[in-house]
């Protein structure tokens, strides 16, 4: 059996290229990740925002980014809730199962922190904060950020809209619940973790659920929130080429903007503080992991390692090299067997 084998790229939204590089930040953020319990928190922005959304990518990721942040430090940081500083790895997630316009943020939130006097304390009684609390100090801190940076020219509104009718937008979105999602308690981070890792590198849409592109048609799976993956692979959605690119299009960052960002004991300037509650917690010196390459991540892969055979089993041999804009060579017919 033969395969092509198509690589190199290196574009951060490439499904297949962004193998190693998802492989290589897991390692080294479950390698500095505190020994207590960590929490799932879901910031999403309103859909009346997607306009300016659009048209302020750049501006709009650093202001929803922010406001998460302030949030999170600020509350877990008052006395009443947890009075200590947290650990926070935040990653930033722009569509929906159907590639639709959908920013919202994934956080991964230490059950604990470091107090002021240098002391780690865990939350009380598993409960890490009031989700209607997070919720209005997240919406007045984004809706503020959103006035000042339109008063100061930072940001544009879509087109078509004038400023009074969005201020008055905005004052509705004041009063208005905002989703924000507190998930339960986990007992260690790492599965939390490797679900943000989706969001680092590989885009909106993995190769398994393409299905077909014919016609001027593509279709592709998609999971409706609450179903199982059973469900999930009878749901398939198919659109024109063109819509298909537009929503894909819709989650391509801009150049140099940081879709995963680390805040307090996580934040690479604060190492000290992280060494202090590991010490406390009893774990040693985060410990930079080995350099993990192609071949052995898929030594690591096992029985899915990706340059086995799916028929027999046996490694996959490298025939040559095919560059770019040539035609791979034909296959050569199968050895025959004397009788």
């Amino acid at each position: 059996m033969e395969r092509v084998w198509y690589n190199s790229c290196r574009h951060r939204l490439c499904p297949q290229c962004a193998w190693v590089q998802i492989e290589r930040w897991l390692v080294t953020q479950k390698a500095r990740l505190l020994a207590c319990d960590h929490y799932h928190v879901m910031f999403t922005i309103p859909q009346d925002l997607h306009g300016l959304w659009l048209a302020n990518v750049g501006v709009m990721t650093n202001l929803l980014c922010a406001s998460v942040r302030d949030t999170l430090l600020e509350l877990l940081g008052d006395a009443q809730y947890l009075g200590a500083k947290p650990g926070i790895i935040a990653t930033l997630h722009t569509w929906s199962q159907t590639l639709l316009l959908h920013p919202h943020i994934h956080c991964l939130v230490t059950g604990g922190g470091l107090t002021r006097t240098g002391q780690w304390v865990p939350v009380r009684n598993g409960f890490l904060l009031p989700s209607r609390v997070v919720m209005a100090l997240f919406r007045g801190k984004l809706l503020a950020a959103i006035r000042r940076a339109l008063h100061q020219g930072q940001l544009h509104l879509p087109a078509g809209m004038r400023a009074q009718p969005y201020d008055n937008l905005l004052n509705k979105l004041g009063r208005q619940k905002w989703n924000v999602h507190l998930r339960e308690r986990y007992a260690h981070g790492e599965g939390v973790l490797i679900y943000l890792a989706r969001y680092v590198r590989g885009g909106p849409l993995s190769n398994q659920r393409l299905v077909s592109c014919a016609q001027g048609e593509v279709s592709f799976r998609y999971r409706v929130n609450g179903e199982g993956p059973a469900r999930a692979r009878r749901n398939v959605l198919t659109v024109s080429i063109e819509e298909f690119i537009r929503r894909y299009l819709l989650h391509v960052p801009p150049p140099g903007s940081r879709v995963v960002r680390s805040y307090g004991l996580y934040a690479p300037t604060v190492r000290g503080a992280l060494a202090t509650c590991r010490e406390q917690r009893g774990q040693g010196p985060v410990e930079a992991p080995m350099p993990l390459d192609w071949h052995a991540y898929c030594q690591g892969r096992g029985d899915a390692h990706p340059e086995r055979c799916p028929v027999c089993g046996r490694l996959l041999m490298r025939r040559g090299v095919i560059l770019r804009g040539e035609r791979p060579p034909p296959a050569e017919p199968p050895a025959q067997v004397a009788a």
